[in-house]
């Protein structure tokens, strides 16, 4: 017997005391068709108008961009992990896309370009979702109705059809977040059969998406955190069945750990491998990663570099700082703005390669000489660093840094090289010892200023527009301060002899760790950019304001569909009431005249319950995030309040019913069911052309064809 026959004969035995009684026919036949219109209404919503329009939409002129780098193998930076970028190159390169676009501004023609494939590929993972929902439900529930009012909430939703259409990470995220949801799903209704075929499938299927949900995103670690709940939840179950040994408990606990974390771990492992060994040429990320990590990539200064291992004067040096992420000191010509302490010239970290990026190493009162011998430079040493450029030195002074109040100013001072005793600097080697000589890229230094006693340090905030929006570096009276640490980078000084950058080579496992430290810290980072739209949490459910993807002639606007956003909020109070007074009943010993109901009164309850968490898990941390938001974060959440939605209608319906006569049953039933699903196709084809295309005025224009529609004034349709 199939999963399906097995789950309509469940549904029977209700008889015609609930809605799913009226929804099964004998045969199983209603289930099949059912699921096949709504698979073919997910493909057809979501397939329809695809291509258009031909031109650069949103964020697809940044994974648009990096799928070239991928297929043309350039080194960049992300916050993102790179599952799904690659999964987006390897569809671009399997249909003919060549990596050459430049995807450099939404609005830009796709004029001779293969841009289809991607977007198509994005658009059939999206369109999965649909019936993955229905399939999730159906398993949780054996409830036809349930999934049906479940999945139609995600089919209509204008929002998701709209997210899922674009050559972006948001469908292949969504994907596999519903696609953890279905298989563990899956994998609980084969509870009863621990340890088959079946059972082994579904739970490493679950641990698959899983790995694929966070190399996607690192908002795929709420599913994993979901997952990992409900696991514990069941774990406890059957340690408290005391009819198995305790054999029977660890058999289980290591299955799931086996399937849940040590396959997803060397999966999520093996995403990265690959990303780090396809992607070998030097871009423009370099800068954000160490000297040794740089020195891996073809085309990067240091790749296949061979130069002087130790730091002698004269040489012409880069200083890259070794926080996480960390820039390079740099100066310019500009000078800091009036009010901003001394007008001197400014001193930035800069993240990438660059000519004002270079400093001569000077001794305390000499000038260099080609004519003088060769002096290294040792621990303890007193120095001056001088701007190649400019010819300023590097100097502090008692003025107060940019931003960070308690630190001094950084400055370039003098002229051709000449300044005053606040030029210099003490080399300080991390743990070093008396004479150790300063060495290429392996010495971890500070700089302690001699007069003012305080290490310069880069303290990761971003100047404004005055300094290009490059990083403050100040001078810390903070002795202890861990971003004060630096290293040298190129080392240019012909007299010495050079050495392979070879012997610096990292390991996989180094720079694996080095890649997750520079994303989450970029991650936490984010800052709007200018004209840029950004969100509140608070703004998401109510539908508050949504996106635009692409404008004037041809306008797409992100906005979820209103009756189903609203209604959600709805039915998710709802649930919560439900809850309460479902436990309180519970707890007083209160029980339904029918057992029968009451049974699967207890099944929705529980499946609404973990639905619930799952939405809390995808929604409430945004509340504490620092870095900018986007309408967009909601979507995986909006996917629990979709499925919830179709429960709690499903359990109202089916205590209506309950007092329904007889005869009645059937015709309120329908008409019930036919009435929201009606609802639902109507509120998609009013805002449809918010998804597939909008011409003419906007909609506060009362000749606009979407005037009527304009129900909220925040929406900018």
């Amino acid at each position: 017997m199939t999963k399906v026959s097995k789950g309509l004969n469940q549904s029977k035995k209700v008889k015609k005391s609930t809605s799913s009684a009226v929804a099964a026919d004998s045969d199983g036949s209603t289930w099949w068709i059912v699921f096949g219109i709504v698979l073919a209404l997910s493909f057809a919503t979501r397939f329809y108008k695809v291509e258009e329009p031909d031109h650069v939409c949103w964020d697809e002129t940044h994974f648009g961009k990096m799928a070239s780098w991928y297929i043309n193998r350039t080194f960049f930076f992300d916050v993102h992990p790179p599952l799904g970028k690659m999964l987006i190159a390897l569809s671009g390169y399997m249909t003919g896309y060549d990596g050459s676009f430049q995807f450099s501004n939404p609005g830009d023609k796709y004029t001779d370009v293969n841009y289809l494939g991607m977007r198509v590929f994005c658009t059939l993972l999206g369109a999965a979702i649909v019936p993955f929902c229905f399939c999730t439900v159906w398993e949780m529930t054996n409830s036809l109705t349930a999934a049906v009012f479940s999945a139609s909430y995600v089919l209509f939703d204008i929002g998701t059809l709209t997210l899922t259409q674009y050559i972006l990470l948001d469908p292949i995220l969504l994907f596999f977040v519903m696609g953890s949801v279905m298989g563990l799903a899956k994998f609980n209704s084969y509870s009863d059969r621990s340890f088959s075929k079946s059972w082994w499938f579904w739970l490493t299927f679950t641990g698959i998406m899983l790995s694929c949900a966070i190399c996607v995103k690192f908002v795929g670690l709420f599913i994993v955190v979901y997952v990992g709940l409900h696991t514990i939840s069941e774990l406890w179950n059957i340690l408290g069945d005391l009819s198995k040994p305790i054999s029977y408990s660890i058999q289980h606990f290591l299955a799931r750990a086996l399937c849940l974390i040590v396959v997803p771990a060397l999966l999520y492992s093996f995403f990265f491998f690959i990303h780090l060994n396809l992607l070998n040429k030097s871009g423009h990320g370099d800068g954000f990663y160490s000297s040794a990590f740089q020195s891996q990539l073809q085309g990067n200064s240091l790749h296949n570099a061979s130069m002087p291992r130790e730091l002698a004067y004269g040489a012409v040096i880069t200083l890259k700082n070794q926080r996480t992420g960390g820039g390079y000191l740099h100066s310019h010509w500009h000078l800091y703005p009036q009010g901003v302490g001394a007008r001197q010239q400014q001193i930035t970290t800069y993240s990438h390669k660059d000519d004002n990026n270079k400093w001569r190493v000077k001794k305390l009162d000499v000038e260099p000489d080609e004519t003088d011998p060769i002096t290294l430079v040792k621990h303890g040493d007193l120095i001056r660093l001088e701007h190649i450029s400019t010819r300023r030195n590097l100097h502090s002074h008692d003025e107060l840094a940019p931003l960070s109040r308690k630190h001094y100013q950084v400055t370039g001072y003098g002229e051709n090289g000449t300044g005053d005793a606040n030029d210099v600097w003490q080399v300080l080697i991390v743990d070093g010892k008396k004479d150790e000589i300063v060495t290429t890229v392996s010495s971890r230094l500070r700089l302690l200023h001699f007069l003012q006693n305080c290490v310069l340090t880069a303290t990761g905030s971003q100047l404004p527009k005055w300094a290009f929006e490059q990083q403050e570096v100040s001078c810390n009276p903070n002795l202890r301060d861990k971003n004060a640490a630096w290293n040298v980078e190129d080392n240019i000084f012909p007299k010495l002899p050079n050495v392979s950058f070879d012997v610096y080579a990292p390991s996989f496992l180094e720079r694996f760790f080095e890649s997750h430290a520079v994303m989450l810290q970029g991650n936490a980072g984010l800052k709007p950019k200018e004209g840029e739209v950004t969100s509140r949490p608070w703004q998401w459910p109510i539908n508050f304001r949504g996106q635009f993807f692409s404008g004037q002639p041809y306008r797409i606007y992100l906005l979820g569909n209103p009756i189903i956003w609203w209604s959600n909020i709805v039915f998710l109070l709802s649930f919560v009431l439900v809850f309460i007074l479902s436990a309180v009943y519970q707890q007083r010993g209160i029980t339904l005249p029918d057992p029968i109901f009451e049974a699967r009164r207890q099944r929705l309850k529980e499946s609404g319950a973990w639905l619930f968490v799952g939405w809390l898990l995808h929604y409430t941390p945004f509340w504490f995030m620092g870095r900018v938001l986007y309408f967009h974060h909601y979507f995986p959440a909006l996917l629990f309040s979709s499925m919830i939605t179709g429960i709690v209608l499903t359990y109202i319906l089916d205590a209506v019913l309950l007092y329904i006569p007889e005869k009645f049953k059937s015709v309120v039933y329908h008409w019930t069911v036919g009435t929201i699903l009606s609802s639902t196709v109507y509120s998609f084809v009013l805002f449809s052309p918010l998804a597939y295309g909008m011409a003419g005025p906007l909609a506060n224009d009362p000749n606009s064809t979407m005037h009527s529609l304009k129900w909220m004034d925040s929406w900018e349709f």
